[in-house]
């Protein structure tokens, strides 16, 4: 009886291993939950959005400005042959009740429009916004999943919020990381973080994204419609949609300067 039990026992074990997960394994699976969970090939079918709603900016943690805001995101196009690292997406930013205030980002460039014309962003600005995008949970499920190099590695099981989470680290072949939290019952993002050096001075700067309720926006594709971020945990900036459309006609020249603007000179 007790070699039949030890037997058994070893049979349980060895069963459990076949089954075990590696890290990598784990964290690969998470990452698939999650994508299905946004939509599965209606988020990857989204070809635009338009987020509009309330913008705050916080400065010391204090509120230091307030907008009506509309975002507009187009991506790109995949071409046959990339450079990893390469942006396929398109952000015009408006704000003010009239949309008067405008930054548009292109995939290497950045501009101020205004009724002087466009004034191009500071590098540091362009490669902040480069940065951001290229480690955005939503943008590497979207865009970058068969990038060589990419590779997804679990952290194991914790609390965000009082909520169990799943914590994941996702690495790319330059070895920049961003580690995703998904919510163990919805299987969405729920936070992310990564860290990056300030350009001017070199200081390490820990950037942190928080997404909540969100809702279906079309045909099962889901979007948060409160995101939050943080730098070196202190607030810094809030976004409350109204609402989220995608997949609308927007106008090519709401992604491209007028070829009559004025360009100049670049901000400092």
């Amino acid at each position: 009886m007790r070699m039949l039990l030890a037997a058994l026992l070893l049979a349980g074990l060895a069963g459990s291993g076949a089954r075990a997960e590696t890290n990598e394994q784990r964290g690969k699976r998470v990452a698939d939950e999650a994508l299905a969970a946004l939509g599965g090939q209606a988020f990857l079918a989204m070809r635009n959005r338009t987020e509009s709603g309330r913008a705050y900016q916080f400065y010391s943690e204090k509120l230091s400005g307030l907008a009506l805001a509309r975002i507009y995101t187009r991506y790109l196009a995949a071409p046959e042959s990339q450079e990893p690292g390469s942006l396929r997406e398109r952000v015009r930013q408006a704000l003010g009740k009239k949309q008067e205030d405008v930054i548009l980002f292109t995939q290497e460039t950045g501009y101020e429009l205004t009724f002087r014309g466009a004034r191009p962003l500071p590098d540091k600005d362009i490669q902040q916004f480069k940065v951001n995008t290229l480690r955005n949970i939503f943008y590497i499920l979207r865009e970058r999943l068969d990038e060589p190099g990419l590779f997804f590695e679990s952290r194991g099981s914790d609390f965000f919020e009082n909520r169990p989470v799943e914590v994941v680290d996702i690495v790319d072949a330059n070895n920049d990381t961003v580690t995703v939290y998904f919510d163990q019952m919805t299987k969405l993002p729920t936070r992310q973080r990564f860290f990056r050096r300030d350009p001017i001075d070199n200081t390490r700067l820990e950037e942190v994204s928080i997404f909540a309720k969100y809702r279906d926006v079309g045909g099962g594709a889901m979007w948060p419609f409160s995101i939050r971020r943080e730098r070196n945990g202190e607030k810094i900036f809030e976004m409350y949609s109204d609402s989220v459309e995608i997949n609308q006609d927007l106008r090519d020249d709401l992604f491209t300067l007028p070829a009559d603007m004025k360009i100049l000179p670049k901000q400092k």
